[in-house]
């Protein structure tokens, strides 16, 4: 078998980079596809990098048994450019048909929507490298170098195409541009490549094949009003109600003509204790702003309070201002970042009240539940200052067992309020939990909303024992909140 002519150097080590960032593309933009029907969560984050690595996997060892069995491997690289090419232009289009179909955060939707959002494209652009090297090896004694380069920079394409989406592209431009972009570089990598320039033919078929998945994905359901760095923003509107989903999940309810009306239950709760701490205004922190139900609520209810926002996501502050009708101002101001950060550099002993109100999807942020988050939430409140935290879970109530467990560490006197049914655990639900380092007020029973229970004192250490506590080392919230 003669061996095929070699690769100019530079031609070989672009079709590598370029073969390998793109699987780093698809891998970072895919958790941002599956986001809005199963959640960003640490099970669709393990999908998407589980998925990730045997597409690479298979399309390897597939790769390198084509480069055995050719006897021209050049005349294998511009299909699978563009094949590739095909497989990522029809990926929004598949994901979000199928995303309707598989809503949900048990883990057979999960991995099904990880497998169709990244093998095939993966498994194809990893296919190249092998083929390259084979080409590349000229004589066994430069095997070790021809393979190290080959491998050093396949490895720098995926760090280049990791940095350059996590930091740029996905925080300037929507997910369908990235990937019809991404589609369009390969296919026109896999025409130059393959000489098609010359074969019109070939050309507009090859073409035709690559835009199929534009009109598709124009057509199918997109769940996003707004793509941010950071989630799947979509508003509805009814009459002057105005609903704010995050990731398909229901997040806040605002009525722009009446800040003080409380469409959920946790936040009738909340408000609820708020309306009997003692009258005069409040000096509230939040972490998380979502929709600015409840900073709108306090600023309408306590005149003079001053509220202060730490929300993650500037873009969705933007969307706020935009659709729900935000204003801010001296007494109603954002800090954009991490919540945690941010709440560091809050002085101690300068709030009456924090709440607690992030989300990712249906759960906490893990690094907002800890015994070292509650620390730091106790250090920010004045001494009798109150810390409400909304928590949802399921039936088996393992997350807020472990939430209200490790609150209780750290303050003296907790309350948990939830509906009945969700206590006993038949029904998923909202919980609240109340902390403080004074004792709570015995009226909390009588707020309003799906007919709540509060549960203090032992009846609430007996809900809690054998819950582990949370710390910074070992959190696993999403294990723990499921929905069974």
């Amino acid at each position: 078998m003669t061996p095929a002519t070699p690769l100019n150097n530079r031609i070989a080590a672009a079709l590598v980079f370029l073969t390998s960032g793109a699987v780093l593309v698809l891998e970072i933009v895919g958790l941002r596809l599956v986001g809005p029907y199963v959640g960003v969560t640490l099970s669709s984050s393990t999908a998407i990098i589980g998925v990730a690595l045997a597409a690479i996997a298979y399309g390897a060892w597939t790769g390198g048994w084509l480069a055995d069995r050719s006897t021209d491997q050049r005349r294998l690289l511009s299909p699978l450019l563009l094949l590739g090419a095909v497989a990522t232009a029809a990926t929004l289009p598949i994901i979000r048909v199928a995303g309707e179909w598989l809503r949900g955060t048990d883990t057979t939707s999960v991995l099904l929507l990880a497998t169709m959002t990244l093998f095939v494209p993966a498994a194809l652009l990893s296919a190249v490298t092998p083929l390259v090297v084979k080409l590349q090896l000229a004589d066994l004694a430069h095997t070790g170098r021809v393979v190290g380069r080959l491998s050093s920079v396949g490895t720098l394409g995926a760090i280049t195409a990791t940095f350059a989406t996590g930091f740029v592209l996905v925080a300037t431009v929507p997910t369908s541009v990235i990937l019809y972009a991404l589609a369009g570089v390969l296919a026109v990598a896999g025409f130059g490549f393959g000489g098609y320039w010359r074969r019109r033919g070939n050309l507009s078929a090859a073409l035709a094949f690559t835009a199929i998945g534009v009109p598709i994905g124009i057509v199918a359901p997109n769940p996003c009003a707004v793509e941010t760095a950071y989630t799947c923003a979509a508003v509805t509107a009814d009459g002057t109600g105005r609903t704010l989903l995050l990731n398909g999940a229901q997040h806040s309810y605002v009525d722009l003509a009446d800040p003080e009306h409380l469409e959920y239950s946790y936040t009738q709760w909340i408000g609820g204790y708020l309306d009997h701490l003692p009258p005069g205004p409040l000096a509230a922190l939040h972490l998380g702003g979502g929709g600015f139900t409840l900073p709108r609520y306090v600023a309408a209810t306590r005149p003079g309070s001053d509220n202060l926002v730490l929300e993650l996501d500037p873009a969705l502050v933007a969307l706020d201002r935009r659709l729900l009708g935000l204003r801010t101002g001296p007494l109603l101001r954002v800090e954009t970042g991490d919540a945690r950060a941010n709440l560091r550099r809050q002085p101690s002993a300068s709030r009456d009240v924090v709440i607690g109100d992030a989300f990712g999807h249906l759960a906490v942020p893990w690094h907002l539940t800890t015994r070292e988050l509650v620390t730091d939430v106790r250090r920010v409140l004045r001494p009798g200052g109150v810390y409400a935290l909304n928590v949802i879970d399921g039936p088996a109530r393992r997350f807020v067992r472990a939430e209200v467990a490790t609150i209780a560490e750290v303050f003296p006197h907790v309350m948990l309020v939830a509906p009945a049914a969700a206590l006993r655990g038949e029904t998923g639900s909202n919980f609240v939990v109340f902390a403080s380092t004074a004792p709570l007020p015995p009226w909390a029973g009588a707020v309003t909303g799906d007919a709540p229970q509060t549960l203090s004192g032992p009846a609430l250490r007996s809900f809690h024992t054998g819950a582990k506590v949370l710390t910074d080392d070992h959190a696993p919230v999403d294990q723990l909140l499921t929905w069974d």
